[in-house]
């Protein structure tokens, strides 16, 4: 039997919601499962990734193939544990700190220059 660890489906229309599960290679996307080992919400931010490593590699030792979708996962939860994702900025934002940064040298600039008068 072939078996893989692969994403499954859920939610409604246009609000994807996936369960990352274990299955025969051919029974369909929803359809019948062997073990569910975790669970992946792309729509929070940031994204959702709730993975069970030790059962994913005792699957895999067991001969269960991983899809890409679902080694992608596992690669990004991985460095997630690593490293906290830090929130995108947009680049109003990036200037308005550049600024302020800019600001505040000029200012450390000019105190001691005060302090020694």
């Amino acid at each position: 039997m072939a078996v893989k660890i692969r994403l499954a489906r859920h939610g409604s229309k246009k609000r994807p919601y996936y369960r990352v599960v274990v299955a025969d290679a051919h029974s369909p996307r929803d359809g019948r499962l062997i073990e569910e080992v975790g669970r992946y919400n792309p729509l929070t931010n940031p994204k959702t990734i709730d993975l069970d490593l030790e059962k994913i590699e005792t699957w895999q030792a067991n001969g269960a193939q991983l899809t890409d979708a679902v080694a992608a996962l596992i690669r990004a939860a991985q460095e997630g544990e690593k490293k906290v994702a830090q929130p995108k900025k947009s680049k109003k934002q990036l200037a308005r700190e550049a600024e302020e940064a800019k600001a505040a040298a000029e200012a450390a600039k000019e105190a001691p220059a005060a302090d020694e008068e």
